[in-house]
């Protein structure tokens, strides 16, 4: 399942010398699954469930949400503006089943399942990371502007960009393994 980009940009005035940080912070945000020996996995799975999105079950499910701070100084010789200090902050929350109750055949499929499914979250997970390193490093390494208000504009405009594209990336990523199903996480 992709994830949902939430788009949040604060800026700062002057100070500080040049540099960049990309700050993380993950969540598990698990989900109980009871299995009834007479139903199938993927049924416990339908009904356990939290996740909806369009009209369709998910059984795994990652956000993913980049910030970004900045400073700016003016040059004191020229008075054009240059960046000084990025930070951008990463927070992911990852939703996966706990399965409890089950036949140890069910288990079995679920310990196979789950992995899969990780595993193709964390991929989601990765494009959370991949575009906070981007617009960290592509505010970071901005020239210097006329201004500082068009220095502001110019380091937004590039993050809100780098977002889009990474967003775009993942949403290719779900079609390309069809949910992670070509990735293992499918239930026949």
């Amino acid at each position: 399942m992709n994830a949902i980009p939430l788009l949040t940009a604060l800026c700062a005035g002057a100070v500080c010398g040049a540099q960049a940080a990309v700050i993380e912070e993950h969540h598990a945000r698990p989900y109980t699954v009871h299995a009834q020996p007479t139903e199938s996995l993927r049924q416990a799975l339908n009904a356990a469930s939290p996740i909806t999105v369009g009209g369709q079950r998910f059984h795994g499910y990652t956000r993913w949400n980049v910030r970004w701070t900045f400073r700016w100084r003016p040059e004191p010789s020229s008075g054009r503006c240059r960046i000084t200090e990025v930070t951008t902050r990463l927070r992911t929350e990852v939703q996966l089943p706990e399965l409890q109750n089950a036949a140890p055949d069910q288990r079995a499929l679920f310990d196979r399942y789950l992995s899969a499914l990780s595993h193709h979250e964390q991929g989601h997970v990765q494009f959370g990371r991949d575009a906070a390193r981007a617009i960290d490093e592509g505010i970071a390494q901005l020239p210097t502007a006329p201004d500082c208000a068009t220095l502001e504009r110019e380091a937004n405009a590039l993050g809100h960009r780098l977002l889009r594209e990474h967003a775009e990336r993942e949403k290719q990523y779900d079609r390309d393994t069809r949910h992670g199903a070509s990735q293992g996480a499918k239930l026949e």
